[in-house]
């Protein structure tokens, strides 16, 4: 298996090509995250690239601790930042590199990859991640049984209409994977559409 972290760079670069393509309006569309725009989700996934360690300390301090706290400060202060900062934030290399503390390359990549997908999932896009990255993923959230977001597979099967994946047995879920990354993630589509949670 190709080591989670090389496909890290694709998938941001892959989503910094989209939105430098995007007409401007596209950063204060909604993403599949509550209450953040698409620009809220990008300033939260190169927190990474701006932040140093020291400052990161900082902030969590400020916020308590509490890191959904520090992340909803850190994408409301910073969402206002140029557009062209923020794109040169997720071509950065420190960024590609970066891993969540304890989460390791395969953290990485889940970031990377479901952050991506409350892009482009609510933009109505492809997804950006290589396809082997969103396999992996869909992998890593069943293998948990949903746990890592709290959702409830009991008698759940889950099928992907665009590769050859599928999990579980009971009542069909059937969508693209992205779609299916996104729902296993605790999000709701924009069709409305979510996946029950414990």
């Amino acid at each position: 298996m190709t080591d989670p972290q090389a496909w890290v760079a694709p998938t941001y670069d892959r989503l910094a090509d989209v939105l430098d393509a995007a007409p401007a309006e596209t950063w204060d569309a909604p993403s599949l995250c509550e209450k953040w725009l698409v620009r809220h989700v990008i300033a939260h996934v190169t927190m990474p690239a701006r932040l140093t360690p020291e400052r990161f300390g900082a902030e969590m301090a400020a916020a308590g601790g509490d890191f959904a706290t520090l992340s909803d400060t850190v994408a409301a202060r910073d969402a206002s930042l140029p557009v062209a900062d923020l794109l040169a934030q997720l071509r950065s290399p420190g960024l590609h590199a970066w891993q969540p503390p304890g989460g390791g390359a395969a953290g990485a990549l889940n970031h990377a990859v479901v952050h991506s997908l409350d892009v482009t999932v609510a933009l109505a896009r492809p997804a950006v991640a290589p396809e082997e990255a969103v396999t992996a993923i869909l992998d890593q959230l069943t293998a948990a049984d949903g746990a890592v977001f709290g959702i409830d597979l009991t008698d759940i099967r889950l099928e992907a209409d665009d590769i050859d994946w599928s999990w579980g047995n009971g009542r069909l879920v059937r969508a693209d994977s992205g779609s299916l990354v996104a729902l296993l993630s605790g999000r709701t589509l924009p069709s409305g559409r979510k996946l029950p949670k414990h």
